[in-house]
């Protein structure tokens, strides 16, 4: 270390602080392609020299790197950006050293205006000149050898230093400093650009197999009618829990019953048969060519279907017998079914990451993935990703991604904070989060806030779902059709990213049993018809959410969160905006789904270029209703039974 020191003796400028960065670098951070993405750090070095920093970025695969300067800020922070142009891997890092010429001008113009001899300085001027004029082109080089001429020519001390102060002879040195012993920052970074879709994006979750009888299944061509129903309200992408054969061993019944009755379907999680595994699909559905299809019908709607990439197997699978070392053993040598006390999956069989053979396993999961890739799945919904290894999801996210920079990955992660952190971290696009659970109004804006805000936004999209097929929160049990229009309109935005599982539209919310969060008659385990007409459903509501999310771009970024003060505990206010300030969404709820409640909430008029007297108009999107307000509080009235929620549009 000492002798590296002393190696470089010269290259004495410090860059530190480097922002953004995850862990040091230890991890990429993570934007959306066409993103202008900032780099900041302190650069500072000792003495008086002038410095000169450059932003160097370049695609992964590239051997060049392209280069923008970089402004000073204060303070010794430095800052520069350059624009994502593809999605893929970008590398950065930061290039700085002392300025010789204009720290030479700097102290010239000094000594000139302090009516000291220059002779010398001068002459320290020259050689640096004509020093640049060696190691330049053929143009370049007449140009600052006749600048060093003029300068030496002049007929008075004031003379050469306007001269040397011209601008033109400022760019020429400028664009051909001697950078042989500049200082780089010590490791490059790395941001991984998505594609938008991996930032906003309204996901709707439904059974394949349900909606034409409660006896059979339905085929792909059939659930068809599901995708044209989720176009309609709006929603971007179609996600389908596992679509593969069910095993029949240990099958479980309907709510969960440790013994199928005849006719009952299973849990699509338990799986593989004799008809196949992870790369086969359930014969009741179809084939993979009615699957192709399916994928196509979606497309033509505007819909990106997502598979759900459970990595288990029931006991019936092929691997069972194929590759048993793959697989958790009791003392016996029997193969363990998965546990999550008190809660026993026998229908389910996890795998071994940490296995003898653990390298053919992972590359097993990868090919998997590149073959349902190859059918047009472009994003995975990974279940329990936090029960493998991390190691292994950052190891497997990046090979795919390498070859597949397109490929989304959600990771479905209940789990301990800093493991869904780390799995962020290991390369998942977007995460589920603990929203489900936030429904007082101060854990809503500390929840929120840290998730959207750096550093945990750098690497961690939150992808905001109400209800899933596990879960059915107390307040949706109890506060009925209220409390699902709020919690709609809270997840649609307070995220970019948002999710609902079928059912939702109809205010579904009868528990197993009180204090339970599973479904009555859930449909993991039995086919579903359902009436999507039925009086009180929210199709209309939930196709008006998603309408206004597409027509306001500040509900499209992520990172934009930011909440304001109301004089009611239970009113949350807050706002998304655009960076141009162009379009300026404001959003009050009602946390209560059984009173009305009302009050004042804070406007930031005065960063808004807002006057204290100036009207502004409100325009209330779900109802279509104007507002006239003045000043910095405006008022709100929320009846749960009405609108529980209230979204404003701010017009000058």
């Amino acid at each position: 270390m000492i002798a590296r020191l002393i190696d470089a003796p010269r290259r004495t400028v410090v860059i530190e602080s480097v922002a953004p960065t995850v862990d040091c670098g230890r991890y990429a951070v993570k934007r959306e392609v066409g993103a202008v993405f900032e780099v900041s750090a302190d650069i500072f070095k000792d003495g008086h020299d002038l410095l000169v920093a450059y932003l160097k970025y370049r695609r992964a695969g590239e051997r060049a790197w392209r280069e923008t300067p970089m402004r000073h800020v204060d303070n010794d922070r430095w800052a520069g950006a350059f624009t994502l142009e593809v999605i893929g891997r970008y590398h950065y890092t930061i290039e700085a050293l002392a300025e010789p010429f204009r720290s030479w001008l700097a102290d010239l113009e000094k000594r000139h205006a302090g009516g000291q001899d220059l002779a010398s300085a001068l002459g320290e001027g020259l050689a640096l000149i004509r020093a640049a004029a060696e190691r330049e082109p053929a143009a370049d080089r007449r140009a600052l050898s006749a600048y060093a001429d003029r300068i030496e020519r002049a007929g008075t001390p004031a003379e050469a230093v306007a001269l040397a102060g011209e601008v033109e002879l400022g760019a020429l040195m400028a664009r051909h400093i001697d950078r042989s012993e500049a200082t780089w920052a010590e490791r490059e970074l790395e941001v991984v650009v998505d594609r938008e879709r991996a930032r906003f994006a309204a996901w709707y979750e439904f059974f394949p197999r349900s909606g034409v009888a409660v006896d059979r299944s339905a085929t792909f061509k059939e659930a068809e009618a599901q995708l044209g129903r989720a176009a309609a309200m709006g929603f971007d992408v179609v996600y389908l829990p596992p679509i593969h054969p069910i095993g029949r061993a240990h099958r479980k019944g309907r709510n969960n019953a440790l013994v199928a009755a005849p006719g009952d379907p299973g849990s699509p999680w338990a799986i593989g048969s004799t008809d196949g595994g992870f790369t086969a699909v359930h014969p009741d559905l179809g084939t993979l060519d009615d699957f192709d299809r399916f994928v196509e019908a979606a497309r033509r709607l505007g819909l990106e279907v997502a598979l759900d990439f459970a990595i288990q197997c029931s006991p019936d699978h092929p691997w069972v017998h194929e590759h048993p070392e793959w697989f958790f053993h009791r003392p016996d040598g029997t193969i363990k079914y998965a546990e999550n006390p008190p809660k026993k999956y026998q229908d389910i069989y996890p795998l071994n990451f940490q296995c003898q053979d653990a390298r053919s396993l992972w590359e097993e999961m990868r090919r998997i993935l590149e073959f349902w890739i190859g059918h047009g799945v472009h994003t995975f919904r990974v279940d329990n990703p936090h029960t493998k290894p991390v190691k292994f999801w950052e190891w497997v996210i990046r090979a795919v991604q390498d070859a597949h920079p397109e490929v989304i990955f959600l990771a479905e992660a209940f789990t301990r904070p800093k493991m869904m952190k780390a799995l962020g971290k290991a390369g998942f696009s977007q995460s589920y989060t603990y929203f489900t659970w936030r429904n007082e109004k101060q854990e809503l804006i500390d929840y929120l806030t840290e998730i959207t805000a750096p550093p945990v936004a750098e690497y961690f999209r939150g992808n905001l779902w109400p209800n899933t097929p596990d879960i059915l929160h107390e307040t949706l049990q109890r506060g009925g059709r209220p409390a699902f229009k709020m919690r709609l309109a809270l997840a649609a935005t307070l995220s970019s990213l948002y999710g609902i599982y079928a059912g939702y539209e109809l205010c579904e919310n009868v528990a197993r049993e009180p204090g339970s969060e599973e479904y009555l008659n859930s449909e993991k385990y039995e086919y579903k018809v359902r009436d999507w007409d039925a009086p009180g459903n929210l199709v209309g509501y939930v196709t008006r959410i998603n309408r206004i999310r597409r027509e306001n771009r500040a509900l499209h970024l992520y990172r934009n969160l930011r909440f304001f003060g109301s004089d009611d505990p239970n009113v949350l206010f807050y706002a998304k905006m655009t960076p141009e300030r162009d379009n300026l969404v404001f959003v009050a709820a009602n946390l209560d789904p059984f009173a009305t409640h009302a009050g004042l909430v804070d406007v930031p008029i005065a960063e808004l270029g807002i006057g204290e007297h100036q009207a502004y108009r409100m325009h209330e999107l779900i109802t279509d209703r104007w507002f006239e307000w003045h000043g910095p509080r405006g008022y709100v009235e929320l009846n749960p039974d009405a609108e529980p929620a209230q979204i404003f549009a701010l017009h000058r």
